[in-house]
């Protein structure tokens, strides 16, 4: 029997229908994800299956005793528990069948009440303990917690930040087991390690029905079983993840557009005839015009509104951004220990790691937000920066979307044309009853268009982007990726959308531990490929350090090295040079843009090759230092 089954959904906002006629429903165990553009009604179609909501019409029915859980936007918590404590509390059945041992096992120690019905009770709740998991369920919560990177489990909901009590929330609705989970954005403030980490746990730890709101397209292929897709006010399913959705649906709207193109050859044919026989239009031909008048009234598709992204593109000088022995400190921690960068033009870099990690705090450092502790920040003479912040600062919700974007301005350049506003918010996907709204009645993806909108307007040759994909729609994201790509646009990017870096990146900075930060050539894909062949070089190379003096005194007399190994060893500084210029040569290739525009194919053989090239340094200099120290042995 189906968990939810919902017919004809109808849901209005004043004057503005989010649903006509929506039909869903969902089976057991099924994984679906959900996509559709901003404000299409996605988080409203979750909330009237979670309950949460009701529609203004249509059939609601949920299977009998079935439980749906529902990660909100916003999640709220009943009082201001302990994260551990709120994520306890998504454990009901568990922690009551708890409680009814406990209160058993309290009467029979004070010997109080019936003896056999205590010792069944006591039996009864220990066995339901069993069922639901065992007593140790508490090692569950403090393993959710860490995994969603909550570091402080026993702080106060209210101590948190948002994103951190989101994390709370999606653990607590996790641990819970619904037979329905309504998760809605759940990547928002996850980095992306987390965020493959949650994908193994849908795929192989959690047993239940997921219905899954999301941007995130890798999450979507590698999770979904099923896609639907809301779109002028209808529900429409395609099977399979995103992948298979996007194949099929190109295909249902090439048919659309050939009914679309047959009912318009025709109408022009019916009308042709009657304009030519008017002495024709006996009651014999009344069904012919009544087909024509009737063909005339369809509707035709609507046109889905998706966003067109430009940007107004400024020379830039030899020098964009340059990082000199960059340290960056928060009180006692090192964020960022001795960076050097070099930006060149068209690079994207991409910037990734854990959250609290200091991502952002690099960005402002950048920008001049927050002082460095040690090195310099070098912007050229002609740099002009974009940026666009996490928390989209800077839009007055009480203003409309106009306001926020045009202000007082009658006219918007861009690439030498002159726009007028409701013209260039239009590129956004705002029409003009959008225009006139509010930014504070906007939903999360349609405030970042806004926020898009106010950087795009201006001029820069770097942009530096904080988590510009939260909240987007897979088709916005599309435009903002088309405009960097093929724009060539240079940029920093903090983001956890690996899609999103695998398509634009052209590098990775990765921040790792105690304030080592990395530049890995290439893509997402690419970085986690070499930073998986470094860990493992890491952990299996030979220990190479010199001994002391004392272990050098207590080892037993080496010998001098043979006439071939001094050869060896005269050659070996030639060799180690010429490996790391072939290094050097495989990292400026992989670093350059022009590379994934004309040398697609051959980026992962290009990667693959680098880390080969990386592990004959690190083979030859060992060598190297292993016939050294025996010839200072010797001598």
């Amino acid at each position: 029997m189906s968990i939810v089954s919902a017919h004809s959904l109808q849901k209005s906002f004043g004057n503005q229908i989010v649903l006509r006629a929506a039909d869903v429903t969902i089976e057991p165990r099924e994984r679906i994800g959900v996509v559709g553009v901003n404000g299409a009604g996605k988080s409203t179609l979750s909330r009237i299956l979670a309950g949460s909501d009701a529609p203004d019409s249509g059939e609601l029915s949920r299977a009998r005793g079935a439980v749906v859980g529902y990660l909100e936007q916003v999640p709220s918590f009943a009082g201001d528990p302990t994260a551990f404590a709120a994520v306890e509390g998504g454990l009901v059945a568990w922690s009551a069948a708890v409680r009814r041992h406990e209160v058993a096992s309290a009467a029979l120690g004070r010997g109080t009440g019936e003896l056999g019905e205590l010792l069944a009770e006591q039996e009864a709740a220990a066995g339901e303990v069993e069922r639901l998991g065992g007593w140790q369920r508490g090692h569950q919560v403090s393993s959710l917690l860490e995994h969603l990177g909550i570091s402080r489990p026993d702080a106060r909901v209210s101590e948190l930040s948002g994103g951190e009590q989101r994390r709370v929330a999606l653990a607590r609705l996790l641990i819970s087991e619904p037979d329905l989970a309504i998760l809605d954005e759940p990547t928002n403030h996850l980095d992306a390690d987390t965020v493959d980490w949650l994908e193994s746990y849908l795929i192989d730890e959690f047993e239940h029905a997921v219905l899954l709101i999301t941007h995130d397209r890798y999450l979507l292929d590698r999770v979904a079983e099923r896609t639907l897709e809301v779109e002028n006010g209808e529900v429409h399913s395609y099977e399979g993840g995103y992948e298979r959705y996007l194949a099929q649906k190109a295909e249902r709207l090439a048919h659309s557009a050939r009914t679309e193109q047959n009912r318009q050859n025709f109408l022009r044919r019916e009308l042709e005839w009657l304009r030519r026989q008017p002495k024709a239009r006996t009651t014999k031909q009344k069904a012919r015009i009544e087909r024509a008048e009737a063909a005339k009234a369809v509707v035709g598709p609507k046109l889905e509104r998706t966003a067109s992204f430009e940007l107004d593109l400024v020379k830039s000088g030899k020098t964009i951004l340059e990082l000199r022995e960059l340290t960056v400190r928060m009180g006692e921690r090192t964020l960022v220990d001795a960076l050097s960068l070099f930006l060149t033009e068209g690079e994207r870099i991409g910037v990734v790691g854990a959250n609290g990690s200091g991502k952002t705090t690099l960005l402002r450092t950048i920008l001049g937000q927050h002082p460095p502790s040690a090195g310099t920040v070098v912007l050229g003479q002609n740099t002009k920066v974009g940026y666009f912040d996490q928390g989209r600062s800077g839009l007055d919700d009480g203003k409309s979307v106009y306001e926020n974007v045009a202000g007082d301005q009658s006219r918007i350049l861009l690439g030498g044309e002159a726009l007028e506003p409701r013209s260039y918010l239009e590129r956004f996907a705002f029409d003009t009853y959008k225009q006139r709204q509010p930014v504070g009645s906007l939903s999360g993806g349609e405030r970042a268009r806004v926020a898009l909108a106010r950087l795009l307007r201006q001029s820069s040759n770097l942009l530096i982007l904080d988590e510009p994909t939260n909240d987007l729609d897979v088709a916005t994201l599309g435009a903002l990726e088309a405009m960097l790509v093929e724009l060539g646009v240079t940029a920093l990017v903090v983001t956890h959308d690996r899609w999103f870096l695998d398509r634009v990146a052209t590098s990775i900075l990765s921040f790792e531990a105690d304030g080592r930060v990395v530049l890995y050539p290439g893509n997402y894909e690419t970085y986690r490929r070499l930073r998986a062949q470094a860990d493992v070089g890491r952990s299996s190379a030979p220990d190479v350090s010199r001994p002391t003096q004392s272990e050098r005194a207590a080892a037993p007399k080496k010998k001098g090295l043979s006439a071939a190994e001094q050869r060896e060893l005269a050659a070996l500084p030639d060799a180690i040079e010429a490996a790391e210029a072939r290094v050097r040569e495989l990292h400026e290739t992989l670093g350059n843009p022009a590379t994934y525009a004309s040398r697609t194919r051959d980026v992962a053989a290009l990667s693959v090759e680098l880390g080969e090239a990386k592990a004959e340094v690190e083979r030859l200099t060992a060598r190297w230092e292993a016939l050294e120290l025996r010839a200072a042995d010797v001598s």
